[in-house]
């Protein structure tokens, strides 16, 4: 039986946080909507001290800016950018337009066809975001999206150059430095002077992840990704030092970001509370992980790896990395998880950053309904069906019945005169 050692905040606290920004949030889109460029201005002045006479760069300055960098920085970044490249081209390999005669005259398919225009958002904050470029924007280029825009926040008051240059390098055709719920809005809804996109995605915080759900619809966005989560899977074997590192090294994200151990040992769940307090004490971020352990860290211990799945399936967390003598387990029978990172050898910021699966996951319990952040998000899979004149009226016929038994005489009315239209026999409509 599952037994909790450590559990974070109550629902109940944080359903009252998630109320808050709520409210904050909507009348924030709503003065967007109904003031355009002048009150994301006023939003970027407000929130990142931020108005500069254009949002967005231009080819010129976005080159001085990459100038700024060192040739290892560049390199490193298209590194990371062609292992999601390669991926994200194998992903869309696997994707075809399909075309089959289901009966005599009737042929049916799907044509998979990209999204028009998509506006991809890179968190900037405390932390530079730079691989979140290459997860969204290569991503979408790679899926054929012909109009990619990209904003990011500026950080101090200043530019983030690295992350300038990794949204060039991705194929962003717009560059905006500019953030938060204003920078979604604007993308979503279109100013006087940013056209409005099909669909936006990307990572953030509460407030973004809120501002995608409300602008859902307006656009269509990838999911919710939300603050990050990281969960931990581990047996007697595992190291605790690695637990702790892999949890904190998460949790350093932001003060609302969940960090959780499932384990079949009693003894690696001290071990790895003492080694968090060891490591909260040296680590550089530990003003922000600290909080969000004590704030939002669990463990729970099972009594066998089965318990364990059962017990990760119910949290259905974003990340979760699998510290056990048999990873491939988990592989088999876990089911909701946004990612999964088998064996010590690999573990979270590789897939955050460099190793070329997407890092945009689902978050808060997401992942019992749908994956991460791919090329076929991208992609509308659109059917198309058409039939030979014999084919229609056999079809016709059925439909004609079967639309009268639903008292959708209209609809009846349209399968029939194919049937008079294309057949042999008389037919009273």
């Amino acid at each position: 039986m599952a037994r909790l050692l450590k559990i974070g905040k109550t629902k109940e606290e944080l359903a009252q946080s998630e109320e808050q920004v709520y409210k904050t949030v909507k009348s924030m889109i709503e003065e967007v909507k109904e003031k355009g460029d002048t009150a994301v201005r006023d939003f970027s002045k407000r929130l990142d001290k931020w108005s500069p006479e254009s949002f967005r760069l231009s080819d010129e300055q976005i080159q001085v800016i990459m100038k700024t960098l060192s040739d290892e920085v560049i390199n490193d970044i298209k590194f990371a950018q062609a292992q999601v490249r390669r991926f994200a081209e194998e992903q869309k390999s696997s994707i075809k337009d399909i075309e089959v005669e289901t009966l005599p005259g009737v042929t049916l398919g799907h044509k998979n066809i990209p999204v028009n225009s998509v506006g991809c958002y890179i968190p900037g904050g405390r932390y530079p975001m730079v691989a979140s470029a290459h997860m969204s924007v290569v991503t979408a280029k790679v899926a054929g999206v012909k109009r990619v825009i990209a904003c990011t926040p500026p950080i101090n008051g200043e530019i983030p150059a690295a992350t300038i240059a990794a949204m060039s390098l991705a194929g962003a055709d717009e560059i905006y430095v500019l953030g938060g719920v204003q920078a979604l809005a604007a993308m979503a809804i279109g100013t006087e002077t940013i056209k409005s996109v099909d669909m936006i995605v990307g990572p953030g915080n509460a407030f973004v992840a809120e501002a995608k759900r409300q602008l859902f619809g307006t656009v269509g966005i990838d999911l919710l990704a939300g603050p990050t989560e990281t969960l931990v899977i581990a047996d007697d074997k595992a190291d605790p030092e690695m637990i702790a590192c892999d949890i904190l090294g998460q949790s350093e994200h932001g003060p609302t970001s969940p960090g959780a151990l499932i384990t079949t040992s009693e003894r690696v769940a001290k071990e790895t509370l003492i080694e968090i307090d060891r490591q909260l004490e040296v680590l550089p971020t530990a003003d922000v992980a600290r909080v969000a352990w004590e704030e939002n860290g669990i463990i729970i211990i099972v009594d066998s790896l089965e318990e364990a799945v059962k017990e990760a399936d119910r949290l259905a967390f974003e990340h979760v990395e699998i510290l056990t003598e048999t990873p491939d387990y988990f592989l088999e029978n876990l089911k909701n998880y946004g990612a999964l990172f088998l064996g010590p050898e690999t573990n979270v910021a590789y897939g955050d950053k460099v190793i070329g699966t997407n890092h945009t996951l689902p978050t808060k319990g997401a992942a019992r309904y749908t994956g991460g952040l791919w090329v076929g998000k991208f992609i509308k899979t659109c059917t198309y069906q058409k039939c030979t004149p014999e084919a229609s009226v056999m079809i016709g016929e059925y439909a004609a019945r079967l639309c009268e038994l639903e008292n959708f005489m209209g609809h009846r009315e349209q399968a029939l005169l194919r049937v008079r239209r294309y057949g042999h026999k008389t037919v009273t409509s």
